[in-house]
């Protein structure tokens, strides 16, 4: 009764839920930083939650909302999410993501100024408590992780580079940057200097071709630590 309470009140805000797209298969939305993607174990409301209850009211549908998100950002992360309404767009965005042909974007802000200004980072991982270790190939439980970046931007002491993943392991960007010497800024799990309540990582542009419509859709947004 206390979350559902809690859940009202949240949907309550004004632009609570930031819809950048939306028609009777997908739903592409912006997730702030520290509101979870999906539901956990625990009692925190999700950007799924709060998305189902969004379709139900404009909508006005009887029953359960089918609704489910294609990738997932960590807790700490913002940007666009897309999500599939119906099994037919859910199993057609899938296969897609899993042939690579779903393109995902970042800009991240990290401490300090990277001497080689693009390039490939590739490392192999393995998922430790809550946390990526980086490790060697030789480690059995190790995957790959490989992304490429650029530098965007060079602040006072700190630079905008744009990320694009070639693949998606579990905290892949925060773990690669911050074994190249250059954590995200605010992210005390990888070792940041500075203590936020966010890190500065956005997932700002997703490309990918309409499952229903077969239409070319890039959408992006400016990131809220990109002042």
């Amino acid at each position: 009764m206390q979350l559902q309470s809690c859940f009202m009140k949240s949907l309550d805000k004004e632009n609570y839920l930031d819809v950048r797209y939306d028609d009777n298969h997908i739903l592409v939305v912006v997730k702030r930083a520290n509101l979870l993607t999906q539901p956990n174990e625990t009692d925190q409301i999700s950007l799924e939650e709060i998305a189902k209850s969004w379709i139900k009211n404009k909508y006005k549908k009887k029953g359960d909302v089918f609704l489910h998100a294609i990738h997932r950002l960590d807790k700490e992360v913002e940007g666009l999410v897309l999500f599939a309404k119906t099994s037919k767009a859910l199993s057609r965005l899938n296969l897609e993501m899993k042939q690579k042909n779903i393109i995902r974007r970042y800009i991240a802000e990290v401490e300090g100024k990277l001497e080689e200004k693009s390039g490939v980072l590739k490392d192999y991982l393995v998922h430790g408590s809550h946390i990526a270790i980086i490790t060697t190939i030789s480690n059995k439980e190790a995957k790959l992780a490989q992304l490429s970046f650029k530098v965007i931007k060079e602040l006072k002491d700190t630079s905008l580079i744009e990320i694009e993943l070639e693949t998606g392991r579990y905290h892949q960007i925060r773990a690669q940057l911050s074994n190249l010497g250059h954590p995200i800024v605010g992210d005390k799990k990888y070792l940041s200097k500075r203590d936020l309540n966010q890190i500065h990582l956005c997932c700002y542009c997703l490309e990918f071709i309409h499952p229903v419509k077969k239409e070319k859709i890039v959408l992006k947004i400016k990131p809220g630590f990109d002042k």
